[in-house]
């Protein structure tokens, strides 16, 4: 069922892409894959590992994400069960990589270092907001945008004036720009930015090879050179001791305080540059 009034296999992408967003932007999701990175483990040894989660919160959690096809749970005996990422599960881990690039070149510093678990956290907070992924699409493919013509195409089966509300917040997370009240909108820096961001979850959701992100249609930079690689922050300890998952280079090294638990940082205001204020 078409969700907007792009071209099916358009639709059809920006769908997928909200899906896999759907898939790991729910709280801890994104730290309970990491956690269970390497060979398959079992309930109590996951748990050990996120012990700020109780078993009522992180059950539903695996649960889930076995639902979401990212998890496998395999069962050996009645009293042996195991957990571990499916192909799809592996295949998602050098996306995440991506993002924390994004998110270290345009959001707005933080007073402290931040870990990269915190980085992705805070970017999928952004990507998920309600038509922000739709949005995003049309203004990077028509560049220049206004909010009725955006509202045809978004939301064709909606009054046009429902566009307003996640435009707004698009702005506010500096996402999206306008030259103020009744004037068109447009893709900021860190909206433009959002490429390989897009690029690489666009792959992943069709099932085809991250290296195939910088030719994406719409999103795709084909002369674009590949993200440097980088080591994530460690500003205070984890609570519990997590392994270092194995991600190919030019992926990050993973250190055991990017799990540690935070309340995901909101943003407080846009700045010209691009990026939200956590």
């Amino acid at each position: 069922m078409a969700i907007t009034a792009l071209a099916p296999d358009t639709d059809a992408d920006i769908a997928r892409v909200t899906e896999a967003l759907a898939m790991i932007t729910p709280r801890w999701n994104v730290r309970i894959l990491l956690a269970l990175a390497g060979p398959p483990q079992r309930y109590s040894e996951l748990a050990a590992k996120v012990s700020w989660l109780q078993n009522g919160q992180l059950h539903p959690k695996v649960k889930a994400l076995c639902d979401a096809g990212l998890v496998a749970r395999t069962e050996h005996s009645a009293r042996h069960v195991t957990y571990g990422h499916t192909e799809r599960g592996v295949a998602l881990l050098p996306v995440l990589p991506v993002i924390v690039t994004w998110a270290e070149e345009h959001l707005e510093k933080a007073d402290r270092p931040l870990p990269a678990i915190e980085q992705i956290e805070d970017s999928l907070t952004l990507l998920t907001r309600r038509h922000a992924a739709a949005i995003l699409w049309v203004l990077k493919s028509r560049q220049v945008v206004s909010g009725r013509a955006l509202a045809r195409i978004v939301m064709p089966s909606s009054d046009w004036t429902n566009i307003y509300p996640p435009l707004r917040q698009l702005v506010a997370d500096g996402l999206a720009d306008t030259d103020g009240i009744g004037q068109p909108y447009r893709l900021s820096a860190a909206g433009v930015g959002l490429g390989p961001v897009f690029g690489a979850l666009s792959a992943w959701s069709a099932g085809q090879p991250l290296d195939q992100a910088p030719q994406h249609p719409v999103w795709g930079h084909p002369q674009a050179k590949p993200a440097r690689p980088w080591i994530s922050s460690q500003s205070r300890p984890a609570p519990t001791a997590l392994p270092v998952p194995r991600i190919p280079q030019p992926s990050p090294v993973w250190h055991n305080g990017d799990l540690f638990s935070h309340a995901t940082a909101r943003p407080k205001a846009a700045v010209p540059a691009g990026g939200p204020r956590r």
